[in-house]
C-alpha cells in the first residue's frame, strides 16, 4: 500500500496511515498530502465507496482454505510463499510462478522444462485425466466446477485453473452461439492478449479440452513476455497434467506438451503487442472467434490504444478482465473514448477468478487475478 498522493507534488513523509473518511479505498502519509490529493480523489471517492460495499462478495469462496487466502494475506498473516510451502508445492512447477520470490528467481524456458509438468497433488485432489461425464450444463462457480471434476474443495487447483475457467466464463458470458465468425470444423479459435506467469503453466490449458467437447481449441497467446526463442511455436497439449503419484493411469500420455501434435489443444506463441503481430498471426490462421485479455491494465498501457482500434476493426467479440471492479471502470472509460461505443458486456464479477488476493495493492479494495471482466 502506498500513499494515493505519491508522485503529485511534496515527497511522502511516511506510511500511508490516514484512510480517506469517506470510501476508505485510499490512505495519505499526511493531512497536506490528502486535501492536495482531494482535487483527483473526488471524482472517484463515491465510486470506490459502492465498491468498498461489495468487498466481502469479493472474497467469498467455497474453499476450506478460503480465510487463508483472503483475510489471512491481507492482514499480512499469510504470505503466497509460506500458503504453497505449507502444501509442499513451494517453487514446484507449474506452482512456481505463483509467488514473488518464484517468479523473479526463474524464466519462462524451453521445452526441458514443460517435460515434468505436474500438478504436484495426488489423483484425488486435481483433474489429471478427463471428466467422468461431460458437462451436462453451464457451470457458473467454482463449486459447480469442482463437484463436476470430482475434487475436494481443499485443492488448490483453482490457483492455476483460473486461467482456463475464465476463457469458459468469457465465452459463456458472450454466448458462443454468437460468436462471429460463426464455428466451423469444429474448430474454436481464441487470440489470448498477454500472457505473463501463464507462460509457465501452459499445462492447465489442457482443461479447455473438458470444457468444451467436441471442438479443437486454437488458443493463440500474444505478447511481449513471450520468449524470443518461443516465437512462432506450435505446441500440441498431449493429455492433461500429471498427478503425482506414479501408477496413475494418467501417466499412460507420455507427454503433456509436444510440439507440432495434432491434439483437442493447441497453442501457437507470438512475442509482441497484439497490433504489430495481427498480420503475421493472419497467416498463419483465420480470424479468431473471440479476443482475451487477462489481468489486461487498460487504463495504465497506452500501447492498448492501437489493439482496441485493430479490434474494432475485426469486428470480434472481446473480453478483458483486471483485478479489481476500478481497474475496469477506468478501462471501460477508456475503451468507450476509443471505440466510441458502450461495452457489449457491462462489467461484472468474474466467478472464477483466482481465489487468493493479491499481496500488494494501491487500493484497501481486495484484489484478485481476473477479478472483473467486460466485453466490446
Amino acid at each position: 500500500m502506498e500513499c494515493a498522493a505519491r508522485g503529485f507534488g511534496t515527497r511522502c513523509v511516511g506510511p500511508p496511515t490516514r484512510r480517506c473518511g469517506n470510501c476508505g479505498a485510499v490512505a495519505y502519509c499526511s493531512v497536506s498530502h490528502q486535501s492536495t490529493h482531494w482535487r483527483y480523489h473526488k471524482e472517484e471517492c463515491e465510486r470506490l465507496e459502492e465498491q468498498m460495499r461489495r468487498v466481502d462478495l469479493l472474497n467469498e469462496f467455497p474453499f476450506t482454505f478460503t480465510e487463508e487466502a483472503t483475510v489471512q494475506i491481507s492482514q499480512k498473516e499469510v504470505s503466497r510463499c509460506s500458503f504453497l510451502t505449507k502444501r509442499d508445492l513451494h517453487h514446484a512447477g507449474m506452482w512456481m510462478f505463483e509467488c514473488k520470490c518464484g517468479s523473479s528467481s526463474v524464466s519462462f524456458s524451453a521445452y526441458d522444462r514443460f517435460e515434468n509438468e505436474g500438478w504436484y497433488l495426488p489423483s484425488s485432489s486435481c483433474p489429471c485425466r478427463g471428466p467422468l461425464s461431460p458437462v451436462t450444463s453451464e457451470l457458473c462457480s467454482w463449486t459447480d466446477y469442482y463437484e463436476w471434476r470430482k475434487i475436494p474443495l481443499d485443492s488448490p487447483v483453482a490457483l492455476l485453473l483460473h486461467w482456463p475457467l475464465t476463457i469458459y466464463h468469457a465465452i459463456q458470458a458472450i454466448g458462443i452461439g454468437n460468436l462471429t465468425p460463426r464455428i466451423s470444423n469444429d474448430e474454436l479459435r481464441i487470440h489470448y492478449l498477454g500472457p505473463q506467469k501463464e507462460l509457465g503453466q501452459l499445462g492447465v490449458f489442457a482443461e479447455l479440452q473438458a470444457l468444451f467437447p467436441g471442438l479443437r481449441i486454437r488458443l493463440q497467446l500474444v505478447g511481449p513476455d513471450v520468449p524470443q526463442h518461443m516465437d512462432g511455436e506450435i505446441i500440441s497439449l498431449g493429455g492433461y497434467p500429471p498427478c503425482m503419484e506414479e501408477d496413475c493411469d494418467c501417466k499412460s500420455s507420455s507427454e503433456i506438451l509436444k510440439p507440432r501434435n495434432k491434439s483437442a489443444v493447441s497453442l501457437q506463441l507470438y512475442r509482441g503487442l497484439y497490433h504489430d503481430r495481427y498480420s503475421d498471426i493472419a497467416k498463419d490462421s483465420p480470424p479468431p472467434h473471440i479476443v482475451i485479455a487477462p489481468n489486461a491494465g487498460i487504463a495504465a498501457y497506452p500501447s492498448w490504444l492501437p489493439t482496441i482500434e485493430l479490434i474494432k476493426e475485426l469486428k470480434v467479440p472481446a473480453v478483458f478482465s483486471d483485478y479489481c471492479e476500478e481497474a475496469c471502470h477506468l478501462a471501460a472509460c477508456c475503451v468507450r473514448t476509443i471505440t466510441g461505443q458502450p461495452l457489449s458486456l457491462p462489467i461484472g464479477l468474474n466467478p472464477f477468478r483466482q481465489p487468493m488476493m493479491v499481496e500488494e495493492s494501491s487500493l484497501f479494495i481486495p484484489c484478485y487475478p481476473n477479478c472483473f471482466i467486460f466485453a466490446i
